[in-house]
């Protein structure tokens, strides 16, 4: 193997772990807000405001960090972003105040710009071909949701929720160097700064692709993020488990929805990006279909009188299908990711972000409207109702700009190809 091949390796490996560490404290709150629900006395759309505030950070921080990424590096880039979380994140256990957890989760959610870092970082180490499956990789990391669960439910009853924050700070601080040393820098990879900064970076959201693809994400990361931070929650007030249990349950859903991304990159590196994203909205429609069914008792009139019958999904249904959705969308953030690298291959870093924004800010909204809904209804599976309209968009919109033009098992669209050449 050369020296080349080993500094690509080493650079995918230290950046993923970097990814997985930030990603289980910018999930943070999927845990530990529920004794602080009960401590503080929230009602659901105020624990979903909680869960959903560092994701606020993370996702507005995407189009700076990646646009800087293409100008200094990402490892300079992500190191510094690591560093500025440990003192909010040590500072979580000493807040005892509703707005002392709002303001410091705004500073904690910094750790969750570091996807529109690493993303375009390790996608430069590797040739065209291997681009998906090393972006898969990375983007694997997603599974420190996951670890959160496994993680955090073990030290809240053993030792209390502030002990959460303090172990978390530690375990950011000593990845950091990790990836520090870990990692390189190749002054080959930088891009040149474009003319007008900023705000010419985010002329790309008049491409009508770069929408597109905003609302791809918005779902398969969006509804991940959304989801992950509210499972616990839902599987504790919906079957009535113990944190513990309800934890590695809705694990069940962030693991496969974070490890199999990187076969979902080598899915779309092979059979290309719009098929996989094609079959990923579809299985994500059937799943969220038979997921928004509330549980639902009724009667009906029979020669031998009233009949009661009960439909809905118990905890194991339930589950297996959370667990099909999860790995769908592990393959559809890999193939929105590849998408883009076909596309932009010039500019992976701004167009990254901005489409990591778009996941991000879906992964803020949908708790609050969760939160919202469950409120105004009193029917928790509306969560799954409001996910269910999202995936109808995206599939529409796919039909009318894609499938028209090719059939989806004759490979990439007319209109893609033409793109990645313009």
């Amino acid at each position: 193997m050369s020296s080349s091949n080993r500094r690509a390796i080493s650079v995918l490996v230290v950046s993923t772990l970097a990814f997985t560490v930030c990603f289980m404290v910018w999930m943070m709150f999927g845990v530990i807000g529920i004794p602080l629900k009960k401590q503080l006395g929230l009602s659901a759309t105020q624990f979903g405001l909680l869960t959903a505030t560092p994701v606020l950070t993370g996702s507005l921080v995407r189009v700076p960090l990646g646009i800087w990424t293409d100008r200094f590096g990402g490892r300079i880039v992500l190191f510094i972003t690591m560093l500025a979380c440990v003192v909010p994140i040590w500072l979580m256990a000493y807040a005892t105040e509703y707005w002392h957890f709002l303001v410091l989760g705004l500073f904690v959610g910094l750790a969750g710009g570091s996807f529109s870092v690493g993303t375009p970082y390790v996608a430069r180490w590797f040739p065209k071909n291997q681009q998906g499956f090393a972006m898969g990789v990375f983007g694997a990391g997603n599974s420190g949701a996951a670890v959160n669960k496994f993680v955090a439910p073990v030290i809240v009853v053993a030792l209390g929720w502030t002990m959460v924050p303090q172990v978390y700070a530690a375990i950011m601080l000593g990845t950091a160097l990790i990836f520090w040393f870990g990692s390189a820098h190749d002054p080959a990879h930088l891009v040149p700064p474009t003319k007008g900064g900023f705000a010419a970076q985010l002329k790309a959201l008049k491409d009508p692709r770069v929408l597109k693809y905003c609302q791809y994400y918005s779902i398969v990361f969006g509804g991940y993020v959304g989801l992950s931070l509210w499972m616990v929650q839902y599987y504790v007030g919906e079957y009535g488990l113990d944190l513990r249990v309800a934890a590695l349950l809705a694990a069940c859903f962030s693991l496969p929805g974070g490890v199999l991304r990187a076969i979902g990159g080598w899915l779309s590196d092979k059979h290309g990006a719009h098929k996989v994203t094609w079959w990923v909205m579809w299985v994500s429609w059937i799943c969220l279909f038979l997921l928004s069914y509330p549980q639902t008792d009724f009667t009906i009139q029979t020669l031998n009188g009233p009949q009661t019958f009960h439909i809905g999904l118990n905890v194991y249904t339930f589950t297996a299908l959370m667990f099909i959705l999860g790995i769908a969308w592990a393959f559809g953030k890999a193939s929105v990711f590849k998408y883009i690298s076909n596309d932009y291959p010039q500019n992976i870093g701004a167009i990254s972000g901005i489409v990591g924004l778009a996941g991000g800010m879906g992964g803020f909204i949908l708790p609050i409207l969760f939160g919202y809904l469950l409120d105004l209804t009193g029917v928790r599976s509306s969560a799954f109702m409001l996910l269910y309209g999202v995936v109808w968009v995206s599939l529409i919109w796919m039909y009318l700009t894609e499938v028209r033009t090719r059939d989806v098992l004759g490979g990439e669209p007319q209109g893609a190809v033409a793109g990645s050449r313009s």
